[in-house]
């Protein structure tokens, strides 16, 4: 199977998921590279559940479930998002929950989105936008290839003031 390793796979969300999203999604510690400024309920997440659509060229964007082999445990989500059909690209985005994070399960998520981008979804470019001071995931993209195309100054309001955000990209 094409989204597998020997340790992860990726899979469409489920109804079962309902509980890992409610916590993943109104966890404050990644609603600023999730864009997000207040929680979800339960209710729309199922909502969100019940209506998601896994093709692509009609919701614009595919998210998938990051699980460990062989006990199928939820450990994340990793995301393409404004799919841009004509001119074949799409944004990455990725989110391990803490206890699994630095164990390598984002590099292999990653790659495997990254395969199935080129070889299914014939992308020409994935790109994301990393905050400057997020070491780890700047080192993961780079790890992958994604090189630096520009910084965005001021971008991201944080306690201490405003954020950088670094662009990257890949061409497939």
């Amino acid at each position: 199977m094409l989204l597998r390793t020997d340790r992860i796979f990726l899979r469409a969300p489920e109804p079962t998921d309902l509980d890992f999203l409610y916590l993943f999604e109104n966890d404050p510690a990644l609603w600023p590279v999730s864009m997000s400024v207040a929680p979800l309920s339960k209710d729309v997440l199922r909502q969100y559940l019940e209506n998601a659509v896994s093709d692509i060229y009609s919701a614009r964007q595919l998210r998938l479930m990051v699980c460990l082999r062989p006990d199928e445990t939820v450990i994340g989500t990793i995301d393409l998002f404004d799919f841009d059909p004509l001119h074949l690209r799409a944004g990455v985005g990725i989110a391990i929950a803490p206890p699994f994070r630095g164990q390598g399960y984002a590099f292999q998520a990653l790659q495997l989105l990254v395969s199935y981008a080129r070889q299914v979804l014939h992308l020409h470019q994935v790109y994301c936008s990393v905050a400057l001071g997020n070491e780890k995931s700047l080192r993961l993209f780079q790890g992958h290839g994604f090189v630096q195309v520009g910084i965005r100054k001021d971008w991201l309001r944080v306690a201490a003031g405003w954020e950088d955000v670094v662009e990257l990209q890949k061409i497939l």
